[in-house]
């Protein structure tokens, strides 16, 4: 993903520039999709431990059970590995903000948050190398 992404340039960037500092972190996602990924991992693995189980909650909510559910505890490891596999995919996309985000003297000079995409290395070097003559005069 995004990080093999960062490597790449980073070492290209050091080749080119080796007196530059590039630190690469994650981008936090917004506060919401944040808290519903975390709720739906722990929805998963409580759901997970009722297939598990067979314990089956409903008849003490005073609900019919439905029929999902009873073909899940019927098919147990199906069931547990379609749950871990798809919520996992939920909360991974949740959680990735896609940002990728070039500073220079702390100076933002490219955001893909703003762009929609990466910049090529051309533009990459262009900017940097714009940057630097302009920090230099």
């Amino acid at each position: 993903g995004y990080r093999k992404v960062f490597e790449q340039y980073a070492q290209a960037l050091h080749e080119r520039f080796p007196s530059l500092t590039i630190v690469g972190d994650n981008y936090p996602p917004p506060f919401m999709r944040a808290s519903i990924a975390q709720f739906i991992g722990i929805a998963k693995f409580v759901l997970i431990g009722l297939v598990i189980t067979g314990y089956n909650p409903f008849p003490s909510l005073n609900m019919d059970t439905p029929n999902i559910f009873t073909w899940a505890i019927e098919n147990k490891l199906y069931a547990g590995l379609m749950l871990f596999f798809i919520s996992n995919a939920i909360e991974g996309q949740l959680i990735s903000t896609g940002a990728f985000e070039i500073l220079y003297n702390d100076v933002p000079i490219w955001s893909k948050l703003e762009t929609g995409r990466i910049p090529s290395p051309s533009e990459m070097f262009q900017m940097i190398e714009n940057n630097v003559r302009y920090t230099q005069q």
